[in-house]
């Protein structure tokens, strides 16, 4: 299995890709200002988890990153973004907002890697963590095999995205990942990622267990990952 920093690097590929980059970037920032409305705050200190477009949107002059591979972080160089690389399993020091976009907390193997994983998120955090996930309780039942894949064109080129989902019978809860890229006869594959889903109230459940103070699914906020048409709800982790 492969880790999230791979994950994330299927995500590059497709911002790289896309001509309207900029469009991207402020659809993205939509979001971080929705949430630093609805928390009258506007946070100068960020971790972002796993390579995401809203990296782009934030105004301060330095992040820390976590969880991005070689190639994301040398991409975030070319643009002149400043960062720090963190170890998530060692770091201390806590971040004002930790953004952990892609339904971060899904990719786990079984649930106590998956509490770990909120755990961890959640005592770095000072003011607010932000995620995505779909509403695994209400899914459409075509979600389940495959996501909605996306074609992205560029002048005369296209390329192709498409995630698949190999479930797991013996337990429902727990499924596999693989992203294809198709770029003409080329074929580029990320993963297979171990995945598992959660109910928004389990997770609420988890977080508050690991130390927030308030956990919100924004109604009228949605996010739409780069390498497919699904939405994802945005949660935002709440901490005093």
């Amino acid at each position: 299995m492969e880790d999230f920093s791979r994950y994330g690097d299927s995500v590059l590929s497709a911002f790289k890709f896309n001509p309207k980059t900029q469009e991207i970037v402020d659809k993205k920032k939509e979001i971080l200002d929705a949430l630093y409305l609805h928390y009258n705050i506007t946070p100068t200190d960020f971790l972002f988890v796993g390579f995401s477009p809203l990296i782009f949107a934030t105004k301060t002059k330095h992040i820390a990153v976590a969880e991005m591979s070689d190639d994301a972080l040398q991409f975030l160089t070319d643009c002149g973004i400043k960062f720090t690389k963190v170890d998530l399993a060692t770091h201390k020091k806590k971040f004002q907002c930790v953004v952990a976009m892609d339904e971060y907390f899904t990719f786990a193997a079984d649930e106590e890697e998956q509490k770990q994983r909120i755990n961890t998120l959640c005592k770095l955090t000072s003011e607010f963590a932000i995620t995505t996930m779909r509403d695994y309780k209400n899914m459409d039942v075509k979600e389940k095999d495959f996501s909605y894949p996306v074609r992205l064109w560029r002048d005369n080129a296209s390329k192709i995205f498409l995630e698949a989902h190999q479930l797991n019978f013996k337990d429902r809860n727990n499924w596999e990942t693989s992203i294809y890229e198709i770029d003409g006869n080329n074929l580029t594959t990320y993963g297979p990622f171990a995945r598992r889903s959660v109910m928004f109230r389990q997770m609420a459940r988890m977080c508050l267990d690991s130390g927030a103070a308030d956990f919100l699914v924004h109604k009228n906020l949605m996010y739409k990952n780069l390498i497919k048409k699904n939405y994802e709800h945005v949660i935002s982790i709440r901490f005093e």
